[in-house]
């Protein structure tokens, strides 16, 4: 089968590198989706034999929704633009076997869902958000997807995953101390174009008993930390019983 699902990867590269962004602090990382353009086809019935069945024929069985359907409050609920489609193993593959592929979840992604596996008809497109993958629990095979609907200036709610870097070179670890990772992930709320795949903590001037605080972390200005207390650390140097007596010799 021809991979015609990657002929928009290039313009949307392009799109992407004019987006302007608030610039980020040291601590913090504004990452550009890696924009494959996931293509679908819709899917009209449901149940294990009809998803056996499409998983056989090499395509994964997903849903895209708002993501308000996942109110708890039924008034708050919106089941309007939900779709029931299949997508591509060999494209979700692909893109799972990417550098980006631990932030799968926290990536906005260009839909398109055509008449047809291969077909040129375009019956309907937007910007999706994965937010879960559901895996066979004995051999990891992926069983079905989960996507939002992720159009500019829809808020959303997205808890980001944090990745440390630096601790090569912090001064802490390097006397012995370790890092002790509080907080793997950071939940925000704001228009989906602004949410980061990731956010990036830089920890290679923490020297131990240092800390980094969720208000020290700078995103978009339209995001919106969820938490109750932004002073509580996201991360912390911490003594071991070999950096307990480099820190006392180097005093």
């Amino acid at each position: 089968m021809a991979q015609w699902w990657r002929s928009a990867t290039s313009h949307l590269r392009t799109t992407a590198s004019n987006r302007h962004h608030h610039l980020p602090s040291p601590l913090s990382t504004f990452r550009a989706a890696p924009f494959h353009t996931i293509q679908a086809t819709p899917r009209d019935f449901t149940g294990s034999r009809v998803s056996s069945r499409d998983r056989w024929q090499g395509r994964i069985p997903a849903v895209v929704f708002f993501q308000n359907l996942l109110e708890k409050d039924p008034a708050s609920r919106s089941a309007s633009k939900k779709h029931l489609l299949t997508v591509e193993k060999k494209q979700i593959k692909a893109i799972l076997d990417s550098p980006e592929a631990p932030f799968f979840c926290t990536t906005r992604f260009p839909l398109q869902i055509r008449a047809g596996s291969g077909s040129m008809h375009l019956l309907e497109s937007g910007n999706v958000l994965p937010i879960k993958i559901h895996r066979d629990e004995k051999s990891g095979k992926i069983l079905n997807l989960v996507f939002i609907w992720a159009e500019d200036g829809m808020e959303l709610k997205v808890d980001v995953p944090v990745v440390f870097k630096g601790e090569d070179v912090s001064p802490g670890i390097r006397k012995g101390g370790s890092l002790n990772r509080i907080r793997p992930s950071l939940k925000y709320v704001g228009p989906s174009e602004h949410i980061p795949s990731k956010i990036e903590v830089d920890v290679s001037n923490l020297d131990i008993e240092d800390k980094i605080f969720m208000h020290d972390i700078e995103v978009h200005s339209s995001l919106k930390l969820l938490s109750k207390n932004e002073k509580l650390p996201i991360c912390k140097i911490v003594p071991t019983s070999l950096g307990n007596k480099d820190h006392l010799v180097s005093n």
